[in-house]
Parts: structure tokens; sequence; C-alpha cells
């Protein structure tokens, strides 16, 4: 296995859901990283420095060899902020770039890809060594919002009997950890999802089991279905988005049974059911 030394590791949106776990998992291998955040005084147990997708600080990436590229979570111009990092990057002699992209790429229909396409593009352009990690739909999508479900005994959505491959933040995460730790990985693209897959119903049975509560799957036109997140407060581009994904899902987009995510970890990905139990929890 070919290595760099962890020290030049570092981590875009280190205080978000997935860069925190990429972050551990690293540390998990002996690795010491360093968090780019921000707000770094928000950072604890690692190395933080200020970073702002916005205007990035070349200064900033001072030593980093291996730059992992977590996607921005803010929707305006998040292809804009992507470009702005990988021209910090490419001004502080950055190595390699990850990059969490999305699955299926440019094949994929979903309007959600757009962002990510352009950026796999800069990235193709950019010079730099670059590993592309397509991720799939995170579980947790779908279990944040366990309270509401509980409370009116319906996962609501429009993917039909689409299948999704779903797997955890965490399990992503060990991917990130994994590509950023050797260089073999340099100039490859991977599809990443569950090793299973299952239908919102599968996953309203499974919430109605684990819980004793009724839970079931209601099917929604996709207008509707994005009415819906209006209603529950996400702004209504996203919510558009959205709506479009789970049409999208129903006709296949977030199906994937490469298992390429699982053999890059070396284990299983995590079970939705082990995903809902914790989330009971």
């Amino acid at each position: 296995m070919t290595t760099v030394s962890p020290a030049t590791i570092a981590v875009t949106g280190a205080t978000g859901q997935l860069g925190r776990l990429a972050i551990a998992a690293l540390q998990a291998r002996g690795a010491a990283p360093i968090a780019l955040a921000r707000d770094p005084s928000k950072v604890t147990g690692v190395a933080a420095r200020a970073f702002d997708y916005t205007a990035p600080d070349a200064a900033a990436l001072a030593g980093v060899e291996v730059l992992v590229l977590i996607s921005s979570n803010d929707f305006n111009d998040r292809a804009g902020q992507h470009r702005n990092v990988i021209a910090a990057a490419k001004a502080a002699g950055v190595k390699r770039l990850i990059y969490t992209s999305i699955l299926k790429g440019d094949a994929s229909p979903m309007l959600l890809t757009r962002d990510h396409v352009a950026t796999e593009a800069a990235l193709a352009t950019s010079g730099l060594a670059v590993t592309v990690l397509r991720n799939g739909w995170y579980t947790e999508n779908y279990l944040s919002a366990l309270p509401v479900v509980l409370e009116h005994g319906a996962v609501l959505g429009a993917s039909g009997e689409g299948r999704v491959s779903s797997a955890s933040r965490a399990d992503y995460a060990e991917a990130i950890a994994v590509t950023a730790l050797d260089a073999a990985h340099a100039g490859k693209i991977y599809e990443l999802a569950g090793d299973t897959s299952y239908t919102l119903a599968d996953l309203a049975a499974e919430i109605a089991a684990q819980s004793g509560k009724p839970v079931r799957f209601v099917n929604l036109p996709q207008a509707e279905y994005t009415k819906a997140l209006e209603g529950f407060g996400l702004p209504a581009g996203f919510a558009a988005d959205l709506g479009d994904a789970e049409t999208r899902a129903g006709e296949g987009a977030l199906f994937d049974d490469s298992h390429t995510l699982s053999r890059l970890i070396g284990r299983a990905t995590t079970p939705m059911a082990d995903a809902v139990r914790a989330a009971l929890a």
C-alpha cells in the first residue's frame, strides 16, 4: 500500500455530519488530519484551520498533500464554491484531492447531480490528482425525520416501489479515510452505495416493527411531496430538488448493487434495520 503522511491530510466541512465522521475515521487509522472549518473554534481533538468555501484561503492549505473536499451543503452556487476550493488547492500545491460526489454522476437523471457534475468537470481539468467518491443516499436522510414519522404514522415519499441502496454516513466516512490514506486511489472514480436495497414501504415496515407503532408508506405525486417538504420548512428550490430525487429513485437512480463501498472499507455496509435501531435508541 502506498501511503502519505497522515499529518498532510485535511478535511473540509469538518464540523458537518460527514466531516466529523471522516475526521474520526482517519484518527481511528492512526492519522492526525487537519480540520478545515468556517469556525475552527468548534473543532476539538485535532488541529483546525479557518476555511470558507465561498472565499477559501490557500494559506490554510499550507503543507497539505491530500485535501478531502466534502461537498458544500449550501445550495447557493455550490459548484462555484467547489471551484473556489479547487483553485485554492492548486495555489497551495495540494497533490491530491478527494471529492464526495453523487451516485452515478453524470449518468444520474436527478437535478441534485448538477453541481456535482460541474465539480467533477472542474476537477478533470484542474491538473490535480483526483479521487471521486460518488456517494449514494445516506440512510440518515430518511431517519432524520423519525420523530415526525412516528407522530404521524407515515413515511412520506414519491418513489413508489423504487429501491434505494443507502448506507450510513459512517460507512461513507470510512471510504474517505481509506482513500485518503492510500495514494493508489488517485485517478479513481468509485460508485458507492449500501450492500442491500429497500423500498420506502420496507423502511416503514421496519420502523413499525421496531417501534411497535403503526407506520405506513404514503406514496405521493411529486408535486404533493414537494409541497409537503416546503411545509416542513425546506426552501422551495431545495424541496423541488428532493422531490425530483424521490421520483427518480422510483426509476432506479438510487439503486446500486456493485458492493464497491463494502469492498473498499473491508466490511459490510450498515443494514437499514441497524440504522433504524440506532435512530430509535
